[in-house]
């Protein structure tokens, strides 16, 4: 069975040559591939549902002081995620890869099987805390299994790609099936989803044989955290991506914690009303996650980038002053559209992240850079959740708002200054330290030559010449 779906593999990967606008999905032939991609499609679609119905409950436990409770919940998560996933990342190495993931599944459906039952906000911050201890174990852990799955890099390349649009549909759908759920059966029954995500994904990496982790020699886990982290903060193209994360974090606090209070309270909307906004978000990255595939050939990622995170902070300064000069009813077209053109300019933001990390480290470093990223970006989400949840209850949500604005304005003009226009991978430097003979220096003028570069043992800093 295996040497068939090995041929069909191959037989699709040549026709693929011929169907570029496919190679996205050919990747999917691959079984194991194709069963964690499914494992993780579902496992996001019932975290999806329960971002709804912990907003909801939030609100019924605490009424208009919702964006407080959610934004501490969410900045527990991100302490949890910032400490936790990168040490859990370079350890990972020291156990068996699928017993790893299935088991921190096992405990987030355990963990998920009792919010709702929650009766008490301290309760919302305890479960949150175990379960994002799994989540931010998993996830890099599931990160780095992807590259060993898939050794061709064009397949990486379209498997990043994947990943992004399972989180696009999962942005998109899972507020849809939650609103017509929670009408039917009400928003406790959503987290009974979440379980089931989790149980199935389980499930789905039991069911494929995984590569064993092989761990560079000689380099220990706490060794291997401080190279990625290293290579990271080192490359300028990723300091200019730090930058932007911010700027992501700055405006998409803002819709997951006062989504709620800006459609209940604001604008005296239902449970429906909140999911579908939410799903006005996702709707907007997930036309943009389709459209960028064909931009990006034209377009440097650098343009695209900067351009969707000039947009964020604009839209969201917007329907700001809106909320405060209009009268609700005529406020919800607004509200729709900010949110849409905000899902779409997140979404030039993230699609592409993937290909810098990717043409920023060697292939044994890229779980590691990835780690950083995970670990960075969510350092962001913890100062945005927080803040965009206390500030909305003690300044009100116009205050918020302006306020997140210029937070993801600080953002923008960093990325500007961080990463070059003249972005090339093919710099120019020496090697003073090497001896002549070094192999690495085989097709050198002396110790001058040029090649595309990376951070590494033998490049420990980024040439002066940042343009190449």
């Amino acid at each position: 069975m295996e040497m068939r779906g090995d041929a069909c593999y191959q037989s699709t990967r040549i026709f693929s040559n011929r169907h570029r606008a496919s190679d996205m999905f050919t990747v999917l032939a691959n079984r194991t591939y194709r069963h964690l991609f499914a494992a993780q499609v579902i496992a996001l679609f019932g975290t999806g549902l329960m971002t709804v119905a912990l907003a909801l409950l939030a609100y019924d436990l605490a009424g208009e002081n919702a964006g407080a409770v959610l934004g501490t919940a969410l900045a527990i998560k991100m302490v949890v995620y910032v400490t936790l996933s990168p040490v859990a990342a370079g350890f990972a190495s020291r156990f068996p890869r699928r017993a790893l993931l299935v088991s921190l599944d096992l405990v987030r459906a355990g963990t998920a099987i009792a919010l709702p039952f929650v009766d008490t906000v301290w309760q919302i911050y305890i479960l949150i805390a175990i379960l994002q201890s799994a989540s931010a174990a998993f996830s890099p852990a599931f990160q780095a299994t992807i590259p060993d799955v898939l050794k061709d890099e064009q397949d990486y390349t379209n498997a990043l790609s994947l990943s992004r649009m399972a989180y696009d549909l999962e942005n998109l759908l899972s507020p849809v099936v939650a609103a017509g759920l929670s009408g039917l059966v009400g928003y406790h029954w959503l987290f009974s989803g979440t379980v089931f995500g989790f149980l199935i994904s389980a499930a789905l990496v039991i069911s494929v044989t995984l590569p064993s982790i092989t761990a560079s020699r000689g380099t220990s886990p706490w060794q291997r955290i401080s190279q990625g982290m290293r290579i990271y903060l080192q490359t300028p193209r990723l300091q200019g991506l730090f930058a932007l994360n911010l700027t992501v974090a700055a405006v998409g606090a803002i819709v997951i914690v006062n989504s709620v209070v800006i459609v209940k309270n604001l604008l005296g909307g239902s449970d429906t009303d909140l999911a579908l906004v939410l799903a006005a978000y996702g709707g907007g990255s997930m036309v943009a996650a389709f459209t960028l595939p064909r931009l990006l050939r034209a377009l440097r990622d650098r343009r695209v980038m900067l351009s969707g995170a000039i947009a964020l902070p604009v839209i969201l300064l917007l329907f700001a002053v809106a909320s405060t000069k209009l009268q609700p009813h005529g406020l919800w077209p607004f509200l729709f559209a900010a949110w849409f053109l905000m899902g779409a300019a997140s979404s030039a933001i993230m699609v592409p992240s993937g290909r810098l990390l990717r043409n920023s480290a060697h292939a044994e470093d890229r779980p590691m850079v990835f780690a950083a990223q995970f670990a960075l970006s969510h350092g962001c989400w913890l100062i945005t959740y927080p803040l965009a949840g206390w500030l909305g209850t003690s300044a009100g949500l116009a205050a918020t708002m302006i306020t997140h604005a210029g937070l993801a304005s600080v953002g923008v003009l960093a990325a500007l200054k961080l990463w070059p226009s003249t972005d090339n991978s093919i710099l120019t430097h020496e090697h003073p330290e090497l001896p002549a003979d070094h192999p690495h220096l085989h097709d050198a003028s002396g110790k001058r030559h040029a090649h595309t570069f990376v951070i590494d043992s033998l490049h420990a800093n980024w040439p002066a010449e940042r343009g190449g």
